[in-house]
């Protein structure tokens, strides 16, 4: 549906609120403002308790390290605890191809988070997922704006719930390093590249990346592309590009698959912990960015959980670790999103109430307490949109994440998810790392990803 692809202008509105409360750039947490949220006891308990007491619910996804997963299951554990039943998450590193495995031998779990709105909308076309109950339904369209329940939307079916959003179009780095060496900010793409190159002149290191992420390897090479296309080209041909209007292999995609490889490749420009970037861990970019190894890595809201437990965050100390918009190229200031939605594969009462749970700012506010708790009172990596939460459990940075997208002129969600699976969480990944690899240029790249879009 086009609609998927339009301005997020009311998730802009939903998030202003909350952003509004971020009083300044630093580590504090915002000043909570009142709201009129159900408390996490009352979300959490079933319209019928007793229908769900002694039933088991399975969810999986791909999330899974142990503050996310940890997060995840102790959120759960709540609505669990409330209601006498169970449970259980189990997150996966190879959750892209497991699910397929698990639904085509008739072993699918109850409920699964995808991070591909395009392959739930897969197997919501193929009837392996089932529509949201009324219920489940009329809470989502309450708890989250029209922008993001969109995404979960299959032919005008409901079946996804949203429950975590990033901010993809970020750069981490720390202040005081930038300071020490003399470098500023960099506000558009010609000062980014820029300042990759006085860097490299000046002995030092501008990048991590890695790329490395089990059967999904690959994806962190998409969302540069993703957020150079919106950059490059604007946001009706990013459109047009994702749902196919335009071919894989147009002549603008190869040209930013050629701006992203030409960045990296450069003699000096990268530092990659596993020997190369297609064998460096997406995970594994935080540590060395606080060490000095690089001075910048391009990653998503969600990287705060991935840096070292005793990291300092955006309070002026030195070696605090920081974000900068990810810089424009025409002068708008577009922003790349992403986000889960989960998704029932029964329509049992249970498997229901648990979706409809997922689906409330309680849920929310479950599992950033528990994440931030899990990370030892630093930053979560995760946010939500859902609708009434509390800012204050929030810290600064996290706000600042909100604040930039609602300052944003124009909002996408990340184009290889909402590609059919076979292209987006398929050949954009195994081809785009084929071509970092210098196994292929970008023209055979993207000729192999356009040949692999499905007919129809």
């Amino acid at each position: 549906m086009k609609s998927r692809w339009l301005k997020l202008g009311t998730v802009v509105m939903a998030f202003s609120a909350i952003a509004a409360a971020c009083g300044d750039d630093g580590g504090t947490t915002a000043t909570p403002a009142a709201t009129d949220a159900p408390t996490t006891t009352e979300a959490a308990a079933g319209t019928d308790g007793s229908a769900l007491e002694g039933t088991s619910v399975t969810v999986t996804g791909p999330e899974r390290a142990e503050e996310e997963a940890g997060a995840i299951q102790q959120a759960l554990d709540v609505f669990a605890d409330a209601n006498g039943m169970t449970i259980t998450y189990t997150g996966d590193a190879d959750w892209e191809s497991n699910i397929n495995t698990q639904v085509a031998g008739g072993n699918a779990p109850d409920i699964s988070i995808f991070p591909q709105p395009g392959k739930l909308a897969d197997f919501a076309r193929a009837g392996d997922l089932v529509p949201l109950n009324d219920s489940a339904a009329a809470a989502t369209a309450s708890n989250w704006s029209d922008a993001w329940t969109t995404f979960g939307n299959v032919d005008g079916v409901q079946y996804g719930v949203p429950v975590k959003t990033d901010l993809k179009s970020l750069v981490w780095y720390q202040p005081s390093a930038f300071a020490d060496a003399g470098y500023e900010v960099p506000t558009t793409w010609d000062d980014l590249v820029a300042l990759s190159t006085t860097m490299i002149a000046d002995g030092n290191t501008p990048w991590c990346v890695g790329i490395e992420s089990g059967q999904a390897t690959g994806w962190t090479f998409t969302d540069w592309v993703e957020d150079l296309m919106l950059r490059s080209v604007g946001a009706d041909v990013y459109d047009q590009w994702v749902s196919h209007d335009i071919p894989f292999n147009d002549a603008r995609v190869v040209d930013v698959f050629n701006m992203v490889g030409d960045l990296w490749s450069t003699d000096g420009a990268v530092f990659a912990s596993g020997g190369s970037i297609a064998a460096t861990a997406f995970q594994d970019n935080g540590e060395p960015l606080v060490a000095g190894d690089c001075f910048m890595h391009r990653q998503a809201s969600f990287y705060a959980a991935f840096f070292p437990e005793d990291t300092a965050y955006a309070d002026d100390s030195e070696g605090a670790v920081d974000v900068f918009y990810f810089p424009s190229i025409s002068g708008d200031k577009p922003v790349l999103g992403a986000g889960t939605l989960a998704s029932g594969f029964n329509d049992e009462a249970a498997t229901m109430a648990v979706l409809e749970y997922f689906s409330t700012a309680a849920y929310a506010e479950a599992r950033q307490s528990a994440q931030t708790a899990l990370k030892g009172g630093g930053l979560s990596g995760f946010l939500s949109a859902a609708i009434g939460q509390d800012p204050s459990i929030y810290q600064g940075l996290e706000l600042s994440f909100l604040d930039i997208l609602s300052s944003a002129e124009v909002v996408r969600f990340d184009a290889s998810d909402l590609m059919p699976a076979d292209v987006g969480a398929g050949t954009f990944w195994t081809e785009g790392t084929s071509f970092i690899n210098g196994d292929l240029t970008a023209v055979e790249a993207a000729d192999k990803i356009e040949a692999s879009w499905p007919a129809g």
